[in-house]
């Protein structure tokens, strides 16, 4: 028995069919996000480091896609304050409810737990629910990658390292930079000491001077306010330093000759903007390294060799490719100022 419907027409059936069925099981159409959105802040915004980069992504959210936004900042990083304040937020007419660092990390993923209906992001957090995504960036990978340029640098094979508090997110940049560092000249000694504070200015730098002292030429500080402390040190003694979170290049030419850049502000940015997109999603877990430069980066100065260039972006290449594992603890000493 002959066939009437030839090969040509019986497929351009089968995709009418396919798009017939593909409209009846899509999701349908929602208008873009609107908010507002709020977000609390363990720690000061204006402190020069992880915080305010922070703030200032959310900043960039409210300006660039016209949602409202409020927050509520300098909340101790105590369990039961940063819960109260949570709370508040998730019961407020807030469409989304942004929790920042790893210290909201439980406690957010705890008040997810109590407002089902609301949406949740951590900021560098770790925790998920099914109403709570996790949006962080890597600093370790540009911290690695500032190890790496200061094995390329030093002449006196001596460098530097400060940082505040012994935060997790403090000792696993400092394991990067160990890391880089082993990677280009296996036999420099790392002087590294966690002053006690991010902001205490005085305190930095007493303890770069003892650094330099102690022969470091290339000293990285990991620190907040106190940051200025360190700076002056250097600039006393002509130390190279290299810079974290922000791109302290661009905003100190002088004083820094790279930065290990790292905006949790472009974390922060990215939820709000997948808010606005309707593709924010629970149980989420989105990461932003050296695979996305307005993010994490090595920014570097015009005091770089032009010879340490090309052997820093294949390092950046390795990594951004999966080819370079990261130690997430430092297993050496710890250099105790007199």
């Amino acid at each position: 028995m002959h066939d009437s419907t030839r090969p040509g027409r019986r497929r351009a059936l089968s995709a009418l069919g396919a798009l017939a069925l593909s409209a009846c099981t899509s999701r349908p159409w929602h208008p873009p996000e609107a908010g507002p959105v709020a977000a609390m802040f363990p720690g000061a915004i204006d402190d020069g480091g992880f915080v305010a980069a922070g703030y200032r992504g959310l900043i960039r959210a409210e300006r660039e896609f016209g949602i409202p936004v409020e927050h509520v900042a300098d909340v101790p990083p105590e369990r039961e304050r940063m819960l109260a304040e949570l709370r508040r937020l998730a019961s407020s007419n807030a469409t989304l409810v942004i929790g920042f660092g790893a210290a909201a990390s439980e406690p957010l993923q705890r008040v997810a737990w109590e407002f089902p209906e609301q949406r949740f992001v951590s900021v560098q957090g770790t925790l998920t629910r099914p109403n709570l995504a996790v949006y962080a960036v890597l600093p370790e990978q540009s911290a690695w990658l500032a190890g790496a340029l200061a094995g390329l640098l030093t002449k006196t094979n001596v460098v530097g390292h400060l940082a505040g508090d012994r935060s997790d997110l403090a000792q696993h940049m400092r394991a990067g930079f160990s890391a880089g560092l082993t990677t280009t000249r296996p036999q420099a000694r790392l002087l590294s000491t966690f002053t006690g504070s991010a902001d205490d200015a005085t305190r930095a730098r007493s303890v770069a001077l003892a650094q330099i002292d102690a022969g470091a030429d290339v000293l990285f500080a990991m620190l907040g306010a106190g940051g200025s402390g360190a700076t002056t040190a250097c600039l006393e003694r002509g130390v190279k330093q290299i810079g974290a979170v922000r791109d302290w290049v661009t905003a100190m030419p002088d004083a820094f000759v790279a930065a290990a850049v790292a905006d949790p502000g472009y974390a922060l940015y990215m939820a709000v903007r997948d808010l606005r997109d309707n593709l924010l999603r629970g149980d989420l877990v989105k990461h932003y390294g050296v695979h996305y430069p307005e993010a994490v980066r090595l920014a570097l100065g015009d005091g770089v060799p032009a010879g340490t260039k090309a052997p820093l972006e294949r390092y950046r290449e390795r990594m951004a490719a999966g080819g370079i594992e990261i130690p997430a603890t430092y297993n050496g000493a710890e250099f105790a100022p007199a």
